[in-house]
C-alpha cells in the first residue's frame, strides 16, 4: 500500500488528471491555455497548426478528464484551465525537461 496523503479517490482522479496531460498535443493545448488564457478551438488548432478534429478530440479527453472547461460565448465554446495551479506543473515540467 502507497503511503501518501491521498486518498483513493483522489489519486484516481490525480492519476487521470496527469495521464490525460502526458501527450504533446494535450500539453502544447494547455501551455496556450496557461495564465488564465480562454480559446475557441479554431485559435487552438490554427496556433498549433493540427486539424481542428484533432484539436477538438484532445480537448474532450482534457475536459472528461477535469483538466479543462468550457464555456459558450455566443456561437463559440472557450476552453481554459479548471484549476489554475495547474500551470505550475506545467512550469515544473518545462523547467525539468530544460535541464536534461
Amino acid at each position: 500500500m502507497l503511503q501518501t496523503d491521498f486518498n483513493d479517490n483522489t489519486l484516481r482522479v490525480a492519476t487521470a488528471m496527469l495521464k490525460a496531460m502526458a501527450h504533446p498535443i494535450r500539453l502544447s493545448i494547455l501551455h496556450l491555455l496557461k495564465d488564465g488564457n480562454k480559446l475557441t478551438v479554431t485559435q487552438i488548432h490554427e496556433t498549433i497548426g493540427i486539424e481542428q478534429s484533432t484539436a477538438s478530440h484532445h480537448l474532450g479527453i482534457l475536459r472528461d478528464k477535469g483538466v479543462l472547461c468550457s464555456k459558450r460565448d455566443g456561437k463559440n465554446t472557450l476552453y481554459y484551465i479548471k484549476h489554475k495551479v495547474l500551470g505550475q506543473i506545467l512550469d515544473c515540467m518545462n523547467t525539468c525537461a530544460c535541464e536534461e
